[in-house]
This record gives C-alpha cells, structure tokens and sequence, in this order.
C-alpha cells in the first residue's frame, strides 16, 4: 500500500492543507493498492500564486533558454521509462503495448514542442504594423486518467515553450501515474514555480484553477459535460480555454474494402486503450448489401481479441480503470439489448476467468440505428456498434449525425476515394486505412467534441496572445 501525500509547488513536494484520502486501485485485481491525499482550494491558490510569481521573469527568456529547458525536460522523462510504465500497467491496466508506448510520447513531446518553437516567428510586420506574439500568462492544466501522463506532458511542453508557467490538475484516479511523471519533471531541475501539481478533485482544484482572475489560458482533456462546466465557470475572467472532448467517432468501410486486411486496423482503432478513448471508432459504419459478407468476419475478429492480463503481450484489451466505469459500460451494453439491437459479440458480465478485475466482453451490436443510445453517447468501453448505409452520400450523414467531431476512420482499396470523402467528414482529424500519429499536426474537434488545438505551431499558439504596436516605424 502506498501514500501519496504530498503535492508539488514552488519547486518543492509539500503537504496540503486538504486532508481528504482518496482510495487507489489496481484494475487488473480489483484490489486498493495505495492512496492521495486530496489538495483543497487553499492548495490551488498557492500554486496558483507560485506560477503568476515565477511567471515574471520567465515570459522574458528567449528561445534558446526555453529550448534548452525543454530538452532538460526531456532527458528527465525518459530516464523515468521503466518506472512509468510499470505505474501505468498498475494503476490503470493499460494493455503492455499501450503501457510502453506512453513514457516514449511523454518524453517525446518536448522535443517537439522545442522543434514547433525553434522554428515559430514571435514577431511580424502587417502593413505599418508590429506584431508580437505574447505568452498569455498562468496556464490551468487538467488532463484525464486515460492518458495521464501523455497529456501531462504535452499540454506543459506547449505551455512552458510559450512563456507560460502553469499549474496542473491530474485526475485523481491517476496519482501513482503523476508522482513518477513529476519525480521524473523534478529531476529536470526547473526554476521553482514554473509548473506546480495539485492532485484533488474537479469541482474543489478544477473548479478554483478555472475561476482564478490570476489564471489566463485553461486547457482541459475530458469529458463534455466538464467542458461545458468549465466554459461557463470561467466565463466571468474571459479565460482563454483549449478543450479537447468527447468523441462517437466512425469508422467508415467503403465497398471496395477488403473485409479480412482491414480487420486488424478496425478494432485497433475501436479498442484502441481497451475502448476507453476519446478517439475510438466506436461507430462501424458498411454498405448495407455488404453486411452479411462483413459480419462474420467482424465477429471472429472479436472473439480471437484477447481480454485479460494487460502485462500479457497478447492482450488487446484490458481492465476498465474502475468498478464505476465498468457499471458505466454494463449498463450501455443493457441499453443496446433493450432498444433492439443485434448482440453480434460479447454481451453482459465479465469475460470467463477475469471475475476479479473491472473486465468487459469485447462487444459488438448490429441492426443498429444511429439514434439508439449506443450510437449516440460515448460509451468509454469495447463497445462496437455495427451501422448499415445505402451510399456514400448515406454515409457521410450518417458518419455526421452526431454532436461530436474529433476523429473518423475511412477503410477502401481506393485511398484516391477516401481522401475525396474526408473532406465531407465533420472531424477534426481523419484517418486513411489505419491509426498514424503526427505529432506536429493539430489535433481536436468539431462541434462538442471541443475548441482549439493541440500540438506543434497550434499547440504553441493556443498559450500565446498577438500584441499590436503601432508608430514603431
């Protein structure tokens, strides 16, 4: 059993003045396997404090001291690999792919960052005017349990390579996560002040970080419901605000796809981080002439995915991170049973011999209508819902008919015909025949699914604020 009780402020572990414990699980076993200490209000307005004092001197240092610093954070991350890794298949049960995948991007985006400001042009002329871009001040972070230290990590790169200095509220389900992250950050051996770290929960360190007058820019990964939330809140300060969000994202299977090698990569992206992402394919949509032929591919596909021991190699999905999501994704599953759909694979209950962990079947409904609620609410779990289209135009506004937009998947022999249908697909990000990650892309969402963008030059920009000065010249 271990205790986190300690926060991170100033350049140094502290104790908070929140006294609140909050229970930890391994998702694999269903067992507790440590506690955090809960930070409070008092904790947020400290490190709140420590960011705008530390923020003085540091939106005036150059390139070349940013860089430097981000490459220091870089180094620092990665000497922390193993340990990463090992917390991560822990805490969360992330299958042992996705687990050494993480502490590899945490480090790595850094090093972007450094790239993206290397190359960004702080100044510009338009006409008789001056331009300069200028970091907006304190940065609230909050990121998500299902890529704690991904999001960690990115979203302080981009903030730190602005000329921000930030302070961050990770999910408390993931204080194991965090503490090897900001061991690995503290090594790093930043000025004090520059990012600050209070573990505590959304509506008690969310909610003072969003309603500082002291706090400029949030950027925030989760679910809509907390967007909206935090959009209101912060409404009063005029925050400036990133949201990346919730997603119902298709997969679109064209007519000349090859049902059996498109496999593989189809429930990669519908199971990608054992269903529990923002980004999955959860939405399979086929020609409706094309169903019978695709079915039973689809179906011996997911009954061969391996449900279990995330340390196993072969194992494609995981534990859900908790007991409350594992109800969440049951009683999903219920509804798709109750409005008529087709259970094609999986079903209720935990898969045979996974009793003890937070487990789910590998699911997948047919004769799904796109307004059935699996079709409409994001379900966070292996979920798969099967839609039939009678053309292409049929597809599009299928693929459409949704509140959300952050990713879609086209699957065709015919990459010439894809790429002509993306351009109708409302998404921020879409993919050909596959899942691929560029890291200086933007990447968000349409409609609910968020505002704003992350990553590379738009990452950078999203913490920057452009001056105008007349008369110089």
């Amino acid at each position: 059993m271990r205790t986190i009780d300690t926060i991170y402020i100033d350049g140094a572990f502290v104790t908070p003045h929140g006294t609140e414990l909050f229970d930890l699980h391994n998702p694999t076993t269903g067992a507790v396997i440590g506690r955090v200490r809960l930070g409070d209000e008092q904790d947020a307005q400290r490190a709140i404090a420590a960011a705008k004092r530390a923020h003085i001197s540091y939106r005036r240092t150059g390139k070349a001291e940013r860089i430097a610093l981000l490459h220091r954070l870089h180094d620092a991350v990665a000497a922390h690999a193993d340990a990463l890794v090992d917390t991560i298949v822990e805490e969360y049960g992330a299958p042992a792919p996705r687990a050494a995948a993480t502490p590899r991007y945490a480090a790595a985006v850094f090093l972007d960052a450094a790239r993206a400001l290397e190359e960004y042009d702080f100044h510009r002329a338009i006409g008789t005017a001056d331009i300069v871009m200028q970091p907006l001040g304190v940065a609230g972070l909050i990121s998500p349990w299902n890529a704690n230290a991904g999001f960690i990590c990115a979203k302080l790169a981009s903030a730190l390579a602005a000329g921000c200095t930030a302070v961050i509220k990770p999910s408390e389900m993931s204080a194991l996560q965090t503490q090897a992250v900001l061991q690995a950050l503290h090594e790093a051996d930043l000025p004090p002040g520059l990012f600050n770290v209070v573990n505590g929960r959304g509506p008690v360190v969310g909610r003072e970080i969003t309603m500082s007058n002291d706090v400029a820019k949030i950027s925030f990964t989760g679910s809509t419901a907390v967007g909206k939330e935090i959009v209101k809140v912060g409404a009063d300060s005029m925050k400036r605000v990133t949201l990346e969000l919730g997603g119902k994202s298709p997969s679109i299977i064209l007519d000349d796809a090859d049902f059996e090698k498109i496999m593989p990569a189809l429930l990669d992206v519908g199971f990608m981080n054992s269903g529990q992402a923002c980004m999955a394919g959860t939405r399979i949509l086929v020609h409706e002439k094309q169903l019978d032929a695709f079915a039973p591919v689809l179906r011996a596909a997911v009954e061969a995915t391996q449900v279990g021991d995330p340390r196993d190699p072969a194992t494609k999905v995981g534990p859900m991170v908790s007991q409350k999501q594992w109800d969440t994704v049951q009683r999903y599953i219920q509804a798709g049973l109750d409005e008529g759909a087709t259970l094609l694979a999986g079903g209720p209950g935990k898969p045979k011999g996974l009793e003890s962990g937070f487990f789910v079947k590998p699911t997948v409904f047919t004769g799904v209508d796109n307004h059935m609620t699996i079709a409409r609410e994001e379900i966070f779990g292996p979920v798969l819902s099967v839609i039939t289209y009678k053309d292409e135009d049929d597809a599009i506004a299928i693929a459409n008919d949704t509140t959300y937009g952050l990713q879609a998947y086209i699957f065709s022999s015919d990459i010439a015909r894809a790429q002509r249908l993306s351009h109708d697909v409302e998404a921020g990000r879409v993919f050909i025949n596959g899942n691929y990650f560029e890291p200086m892309a933007p990447f968000g969402g349409f409609k609910q699914s968020g505002i704003g963008r992350e990553f590379g030059v738009y990452g950078l920009e999203a913490f920057l604020e452009p001056k105008t000065l007349m008369g110089c010249r």
